[in-house]
């Protein structure tokens, strides 16, 4: 059975964004691009809320295609340009948007579907709707949190209705000259 993974930034206090979905807060270098790239490259397949989709479709399919493109942009745009799209999207119902799957009703079955098939891990960065509701649904099997030094006090939260406690184990950390701290969680 192939992995969910979620990769996603959070604050100390565990907010995603803020109260408006910023997220002008998150700290990101070199080091923790190429330490996310190594993780990607054991991923075939992307899975995107609609709102996450559309910001990495507007930058990553000609990101290496820019002048000033830098190793992270060149690295992720030939991955994200190689591997499935799921978006899961009910606004995008009966629409095509090629190549992409989009999944609109029965989340639950379609993931566990998308899970059974053979291939490396699916990744999910961000859409932190997405994220509430594959939780909720026992679904996520590893949790990448980048903790970033910050309390906001307000915003998208990490975690929400949880209606079961999961069991974690934390199977690696790593902290990283901005201050951001890398935890690696496994589902027991």
């Amino acid at each position: 059975m192939r992995k969910l993974v979620l990769f996603m930034h959070t604050s100390l206090d565990g907010f995603v964004a803020g109260p408006n979905g910023e997220m002008d807060w998150i700290k990101v270098d070199d080091e923790m691009f190429d330490y996310a790239g190594q993780r990607t490259e054991q991923a075939d397949t992307a899975l995107y809320g609609r709102v996450t989709y559309e910001m990495m479709n507007a930058y990553w399919p000609t990101a290496a295609d820019q002048p000033n493109a830098s190793k992270h942009d060149i690295d992720h745009s030939r991955w994200y340009n190689k591997v499935e799209k799921i978006v899961v999207s009910r606004s995008l119902k009966g629409k095509e948007i090629s190549p992409v799957e989009v999944i609109s009703a029965n989340l639950k079955q379609e993931i566990s579907n998308l899970k059974k098939k053979s291939g490396k891990e699916i990744i999910m960065f961000g859409s932190p709707s997405l994220g509430h509701a594959l939780t909720q649904a026992g679904l996520i099997d590893d949790y990448w949190l980048f903790v970033n030094p910050i309390l906001l006090g307000d915003g998208i939260p990490m975690f929400k209705d949880i209606k079961e406690k999961v069991n974690l184990k934390l199977v690696a950390q790593r902290i990283f000259p901005s201050g951001v701290t890398c935890l690696h969680y496994q589902k027991n």
